[in-house]
C-alpha cells in the first residue's frame, strides 16, 4: 500500500459540502454547499474556489454534454450556466410535499440524471421518515419515479459492466445493489451488499474505482471505506480529520486523487474548535487506485 496523504484544499466552513465531481474540461472540482445554497468550483491551478449563490438548498451538481451543468435545487432539476450565473428550471418533483428537497444525484452511463429526495432535516440526520423517492431525469426532460418510502436518498454509482446500480438510503445503514438495465434505465431486484459497523456510522455519498470497488463516505464516522461489492467485505478505511464526511469522488489529471467533502452543520463551538477544517474539501493521494470519469447528462 502506498503512503496515503490527506490535505484540506478548499471550502473550510461549508455548512454541508456535497456532490464532488471532477470537471475535466475545466480541470476543476465541482461541489455544492447544500444549506449554504451555493454551487462551487475549485481550481487546483489557482487554489481558489468560486461560488455561485442559488435560491434554494442545492444538493447535487453534474456535468452536461452540451456544456455547463445540471443541478438538483429544492425539488427541482435545473440547468446552471456558470459564467452567466443563470439557473433555469427543467422540471419539479414531489409537488405534494412542500417540506421535501432533493439530496444526492449522479448521471448514469447512458446520460440520465438519477437523484432522490428526502424531508428537510430539523437537525442533522433527524427528519420525518419515509418521505423521499428516487427519480431519473431523462435526456428529453421526462422524469420516472422508481420507488418511494425513502429516508435520506444518498450515494449512487454503477458497476463497471453497467449491469448493477449501487444506492444508499442513509438511515438503513446499508449499501444496496439493484439489477440495472442500461437501455431503459430500469432497476430491480434490490439487495443489501454491506451493512455499516457501529463506528462507521451513517453511509453517505459514494463512488467507484477502476477495480470496481466502492468508496463510501461515512457521515459522523470521519472516514471513507472501500468495499468489495462482490464479497461484501470492507477492504480499507481512510480516516479524515473531520467527523462529518459527506461524499467522495476521484479527480485530477489521471483520476488518481480522491476528493472528500465534509459538513459543519450541527457542530457546536467546542466541536468546531477541535475540528477547524469541518466543512472543508479534502484531497487524498497515494491510494494506489484510480477512479472512473463522471458521466455527462445527455439532455
Amino acid at each position: 500500500m502506498s503512503s496515503v496523504r490527506i490535505e484540506c484544499v478548499a471550502g473550510q466552513g461549508c455548512r454541508i459540502a456535497e456532490s464532488p465531481v471532477w470537471d475535466e474540461r475545466e480541470g476543476a472540482l465541482l461541489y455544492v454547499d447544500i444549506t449554504g445554497r451555493q454551487v462551487c468550483r475549485w481550481s487546483p491551478g489557482t487554489a481558489r474556489s468560486r461560488a455561485i449563490p442559488v435560491d434554494a438548498p442545492v444538493s447535487s451538481v453534474a456535468l452536461r454534454k452540451s456544456g455547463d451543468y445540471v443541478i438538483t435545487l429544492g425539488t427541482r432539476f435545473a440547468a446552471l450556466k456558470w459564467e452567466e450565473e443563470l439557473v433555469t428550471t427543467i422540471t419539479q418533483v414531489d409537488k405534494d410535499k412542500p417540506n421535501n428537497r432533493f439530496n444526492d444525484g449522479k448521471v448514469d452511463p447512458a446520460g440520465r440524471y438519477f437523484a432522490g429526495t428526502m424531508a428537510e432535516e430539523t437537525q442533522p440526520a433527524v427528519l420525518e421518515r419515509h418521505q423521499g423517492s428516487l427519480y431519473t431525469l431523462f435526456s428529453d426532460h421526462s422524469v420516472v419515479k422508481h420507488f418511494d418510502q425513502v429516508d435520506i436518498s444518498n450515494g449512487l454509482d454503477w458497476s463497471l459492466d453497467h449491469k448493477t446500480f449501487f444506492y444508499i438510503d442513509s438511515l438503513s445503514y446499508s449499501v444496496d445493489a439493484f439489477d440495472y438495465d442500461l437501455q431503459t434505465g430500469k432497476i430491480g431486484n434490490r439487495r443489501s451488499i454491506y451493512k455499516l459497523e457501529k463506528e462507521e456510522s451513517i453511509p453517505d455519498g459514494m463512488c467507484i474505482d477502476i477495480e470496481g470497488k466502492l468508496w463510501v463516505a461515512c457521515y459522523d464516522g470521519g472516514r471513507v471505506i472501500r468495499l468489495d461489492p462482490e464479497t461484501g467485505k470492507r477492504l480499507q478505511t481512510v480516516k479524515l480529520p473531520v467527523d462529518k464526511t459527506t461524499s467522495c469522488c476521484f479527480g485530477g489529471k489521471d483520476y488518481s486523487e480522491m476528493y472528500v467533502t465534509s459538513a459543519s452543520d450541527g457542530m457546536d463551538k467546542e466541536w468546531l474548535s477541535r475540528q477547524p477544517q469541518a466543512g472543508g474539501i479534502f484531497k487524498i493521494t497515494g491510494l494506489g487506485v484510480k477512479g472512473v470519469p463522471p458521466y455527462l447528462f445527455a439532455g
